[in-house]
């Protein structure tokens, strides 16, 4: 491996530790649910999965993890109770 790339990789490994660098504007994700897979969608500060329980409530566990693996990349959507 040349030198300039393992510069490149410990640059990268600093970067990765400093979350406060990255901002997600939009993403994709399947999550694998309890029963089936759920398509997970976050775009401009909003999310919305394919999950009955998001269609009625507007929030559900499969974006609240993702808000909880991305903490401090993405908005935070008011916790309500």
């Amino acid at each position: 491996m040349d030198y300039s790339m393992i510069g490149k990789i410990e640059k990268a490994k600093r970067y990765a530790e400093e979350r406060e660098r990255f901002e997600v504007k939009s993403l994709s994700v399947i999550v694998g649910g309890a029963n089936n897979p759920h398509a997970v969608q976050y775009d401009a500060g909003e999310w919305n999965c394919d999950c009955e329980f998001f269609k009625s409530r507007g929030r559900c566990s499969h974006t609240m993890a993702l808000e909880i693996i991305l903490e401090g990349m993405v908005k935070e959507a008011p916790l309500e109770v």
